[in-house]
C-alpha cells in the first residue's frame, strides 16, 4: 500500500505565500509524475502543476509565474511553493503520485487534501 500525506495549507492574505508538501510512503519502487491538483467549492478538480521524475514540469496557466513545483526523489516528497496568492486560489489542494509499487503495478495515488484559503 502507498499513502500520500499533504501538509502546509492554511489561511493567508492575498499577496502572501504558502508552501505545500506531500510525502509518499509505503511499498514504493519508484514514482514517475507527482502533481498538485485543486478543487474549489462547486468546481471540478483541476491540475495545478506536475513534475516528472526527470524534472520536467507543467503548470496551469492561472498559476504560471506565481507557483513553483519541486521534488525530493530520495524522500518521495513533492513541494508546491505558492507566491502572490489570490482569492481565486482558494481550494482544497490534493497531491497525486504515479507510483510503481513492489507488486510491479503502476497506480495513481491521491492524498486526502489540504485546504488553502486566501482572504482579500
Amino acid at each position: 500500500q502507498v499513502q500520500l500525506v499533504e501538509s502546509g495549507g492554511g489561511l493567508v492574505q492575498a499577496g502572501g505565500s504558502l508552501r505545500l508538501s506531500c510525502a509518499a510512503s509505503g511499498s514504493i519502487v519508484s514514482i514517475n509524475a507527482m502533481g498538485w491538483y485543486r478543487q474549489a467549492p462547486g468546481k471540478q478538480r483541476e491540475l495545478v502543476a506536475v513534475i516528472r521524475s526527470g524534472g520536467s514540469t507543467n503548470f496551469a496557466d492561472s498559476v504560471k509565474g506565481r507557483f513553483t513545483i519541486s521534488r525530493d526523489n530520495a524522500q518521495n516528497t513533492v513541494y508546491l511553493q505558492m507566491n502572490s496568492l489570490k482569492p481565486e486560489d482558494t481550494a482544497v489542494y490534493f497531491c497525486k503520485a504515479d507510483v510503481l509499487s513492489v507488486s510491479r503495478s503502476r497506480t495513481d495515488y491521491w492524498g486526502k487534501g489540504t485546504p488553502v484559503t486566501v482572504s482579500s
